[in-house]
């Protein structure tokens, strides 16, 4: 009965969507869908954002494309889907041109119609920076780390005009000085160079920094350049003769964004890096250097920093998913843009299919429940103090558990959103969990290469599995319960007697590491799959190996699951960001998903099978229409 609600609903929902005349802001999870694709659960990460000229628009670029909000409501306005990750982002002074930039090369949006006019070709590789000159009429552009160059184009024509060439680094920076006639970029060859826009002539290098440059701003006025660095230190310039005035210094990790208010008294910082905390906004006068305050609530890298045109907000956007609004006057949290996340590492259903669990990543640390139907986050789950590498659901759906970088696991309520109990034993990563069928234990695998049984009831620890010899990377029970199935980075595969604890069988074949391993819906076979791209299957029962699926290349198979049915496997890669689903029985390939921007994560199917849902690098879950999927593609063949 809930199988036939959950398709009925989903017909529903599908019918509705194009029926109305009106797109609600909660649609947004329909946006800008790859083909096969019904729902798109998070909005990507964060790597730029900007206010256009009138301050009425943010726009806010990622994996997915490149957001723009409504800043009264705080409302999403559209979606515009590039050719990839958008990496920077910039209106013209007249807010009637958006450009984008990123792995796929620069594009120009027409901001009135949201429409795209024109892709910018030249870089050899990814694009950062852009900016425009004061009047719009050129578009400047900066080469990563192997380009190195700084390209300009005549905006209205699309046309390349000169390239400037001289750092021995990627471009981290590039600002026009407010009469248009200069161009300042800063590279991680810890130089800032000046240019002359006109002919293109290299005019000064300003040699002080002892590390790479990461950020880089220009007070309004022109007079004050400010460079912000991977050594925690921001130095302040006079940009008309280059002379350094002053070096501040208080941020303990990289300064990763500046911004000059725009009445040019506050200069405005914000940091963080992978291994640093600080993950902060600061602010300083910028006459004296001198600090004046400092934001807290980030958890991740700040990324990006922006003033709304009148100065009364700032706007900051962190690797942990949030961009906050912060009163100028009073430095209060105003209010936060919702959706966006961090990295995704794990994803799974709850029992009736309407629940779907992600795991934080780098800087999230915490789990999401989202509304599987509509794509709207119902809860976030705080507590993991580091990377959340597993989620699952117990089989009644009243429990959803997470193993975490942290050694910890917890078990929430999910109906309530409540803490439960902490399971506390292991000495590393906890990097794979597993309810048993019945729900009265949980199997958890970890990087201290050793898989532990808990009481689900009481969180006490039952008994401890040791056999193998490299890190625990997954975890699966038989449908019986009575086995339980390990895989390792020391290239083999466990099978355990549940109710004894007792090694039974080991499965050896892989050459590589084993990445994730899961058992079939009637338990008679076990899929695996390998850092070498290769996904393997198994009798269960014999331990004999029955064939090998060359699914991915060379790519690491993160994930591997059985529909529910049995009759087909999905599979997963980090690199070749698309999922593969291969008949069982055959082993022959039946179709690929292609939609994610990232490395694909972690895979689950919805029970009645009709959807999977996949989570990935670029920090979104995709949810597919497998069923109707599979039928068009037999129907076209």
């Amino acid at each position: 009965m809930k199988k036939m609600l959950f398709s009925i609903f989903w017909m529903l929902l599908i019918a509705t969507t194009f029926c109305l005349p009106y797109t609600s802001a909660q649609d947004y999870a329909q946006w800008g869908l790859p083909e096969g694709a019904i729902a798109r659960l998070g909005k990507g990460p964060i790597r730029d954002m900007q206010y256009s000229p009138d301050g009425t628009m943010l726009a806010v670029c990622g994996s997915i494309g490149i957001w723009l909000y409504n800043t009264s409501t705080l409302q999403e306005i559209d979606l515009l889907t590039g050719k990839g990750w958008a990496w920077g982002v910039a209106f013209s002074p007249g807010g009637k041109t958006l450009v984008s930039t990123g792995n796929y090369g620069i594009e120009l949006w027409d901001v009135e119609t949201r429409t795209h006019k024109r892709t910018l070709k030249g870089h050899t590789v990814g694009v950062v920076n852009p900016v425009f000159s004061p009047d719009g009429q050129t578009l400047a552009t900066g080469g990563s780390w192997i380009d190195r160059t700084i390209r300009l184009w005549n905006v209205h024509t699309g046309q390349h005009k000169r390239t400037l060439k001289g750092h021995d680094g990627g471009i981290a920076g590039i600002v026009f000085s407010p009469d248009g006639q200069s161009i300042v970029t800063a590279s991680s060859d810890k130089t800032i160079r000046l240019w002359d826009v006109e002919t293109g002539e290299h005019k000064k290098t300003l040699k002080k920094h002892k590390d790479s440059i990461y950020s880089l701003a220009l007070s309004h006025d022109g007079k004050i350049l400010a460079s912000g660095c991977k050594d925690s230190t921001i130095y302040l310039w006079d940009a008309k003769t280059g002379r350094h005035r002053k070096t501040i210094k208080g941020h303990k990790a990289p300064v990763n964004s500046l911004v000059f208010s725009p009445d040019g008294n506050t200069l405005v910082s914000g940091s963080g890096g992978s291994w640093q905390q600080d993950n902060t906004v600061r602010l300083w006068d910028t006459r004296t250097g001198k600090h004046k305050d400092t934001l807290v609530g980030h958890v991740g890298p700040i990324k990006s920093l922006a003033f709304s045109p009148d100065g009364d907000t700032l706007v900051s956007a962190s690797e942990d998913g949030a961009i906050r609004l912060w009163d100028v006057r009073t430095k209060k949290h105003k209010g936060t843009l919702a959706g966006h996340t961090g990295d995704i590492k794990s994803v799974a259903f709850s029992i009736d299919g309407v629940t779907l669990g992600s795991s934080g990543g780098w800087y999230g640390n915490t789990n999401s429940l989202w509304n599987a139907i509509t794509g709207v986050r119902k809860s976030t789950l705080p507590g993991h103090t580091d990377v959340v590498w597993d989620v699952a659901f117990s089989p009644d759906g009243n429990t959803f558990a997470s193993g975490s970088r942290d050694m910890t696991v917890h078990l929430w309520n999910t109906m309530m959103g409540t803490h439960k109990r902490t399971l506390i034993g292991h000495t590393d990563d906890v990097s794979s969990i597993a309810f048993s069928p019945d729900g009265s234990t949980l199997a958890s695998g970890s990087f201290d290469k050793t898989i532990r049984l808990w009481d689900t009831a009481t969180g006490t620890h039952k008994q401890t599995l040791t056999e193998h010899t490299g890190f625990v990377s997954s975890v699966a029970f038989s449908p019986d319960g009575e086995t339980l199935v390990s895989g390792s980075a020391d290239k083999t595969i466990c099978l355990w007697d549940v109710n004894t604890g007792t090694h039974k069988r080991t499965l050896t074949g892989h050459t590589v590491e084993v990445e994730c391993v899961t058992f079939s819906p009637n338990g008679q076979m076990i899929a695996s799959g390998n850092r070498d791209g290769t996904v393997h299957l198994w009798d269960a029962l014999t331990g004999m190996h029955q064939k090998t699926l060359k699914a991915h290349s060379d790519a690491w198979v993160k994930s591997v699951v059985f529909s529910p049915d049995g009759q087909t496997l999905a599979s997963a890669s980090d690199s070749y960001r698309n999922i593969k689903l291969w008949d069982t029985v055959s082993g022959k390939h039946k179709l690929t998903l292609r939609g994610h921007t990232g490395g694909v994560n972690s895979l689950a199917f919805s029970p009645n099978g009709h959807t999977l849902a996949s989570s990935s690098w670029d920090s979104t879950v995709l949810l597919w229409d497998v069923t109707s999927t599979m039928k068009a593609t037999d129907g076209a063949k």
